[in-house]
């Protein structure tokens, strides 16, 4: 499974209420008529990010999409006719945006459950097949993602669950997040 994860901050001008309305309304107009490839859409409100600038209060959306495939139709979708209005208002008073490809390498997605994510870079000197191992307690009622391509600043892994979970030496100083559900 992949995930298509876009970050995006408002402009300080547009209050977040405003803001928010405008980000659910383009999310049920796509899932409304989602493009072939796309399972499921859930978007957070997040702050202290370390990869959003100044770690401003921003906004993290996940795409589940069948395979690197469904990314060109889910672009094209976004902003094609049947969702150009909705999408265009809300770039509109966007301030910037950052994304990344990630696929989930344990567990199962928790999508509008997870309510915590930690993000974090793998430990120099420190394997996969060791990482995955140290983390495996906690995958069990969770999801870890790993970054496929880097498309922008965040993190290699993103370890979702659904509360806060103390993790393991030597990714304990991982960044910690608090999700709020936005859609759906």
């Amino acid at each position: 499974m992949l995930a298509y994860v876009f970050w995006h901050w408002r402009s300080a001008s547009v209050p977040p209420e405003r803001y928010e309305a405008l980000a659910r309304a383009f999310y049920a107009s796509l899932t409304g008529s989602p493009p072939a490839g796309l399972n499921r859409t859930v978007a957070y409100a997040i702050g202290g990010a370390s990869w959003i600038p100044s770690a401003r209060p921003a906004y993290e959306e996940w795409y589940g999409v069948t395979g690197s495939a469904a990314l060109d139709p889910l672009n094209d979708a976004a902003v094609a006719p049947a969702h150009r209005e909705t999408h265009d208002a809300i770039a509109r008073v966007a301030e910037g945006g950052t994304a990344g490809l990630y696929r989930l390498r344990r567990g199962v997605p928790l999508w509008e459950e997870a309510r915590h994510a930690a993000w974090f870079s793998k430990p120099q000197g420190l394997g996969y097949a060791d990482l995955y191992a140290l983390l495996e307690p906690l995958t069990r009622h969770g999801s870890l993602w790993r970054r496929q391509m880097v498309l922008g600043a965040p993190p290699e892994f993103c370890l979702q669950t659904r509360e806060a979970v103390v993790l393991p030496e030597p990714v304990a100083a991982a960044t910690q997040i608090a999700l709020r559900l936005l859609w759906p």
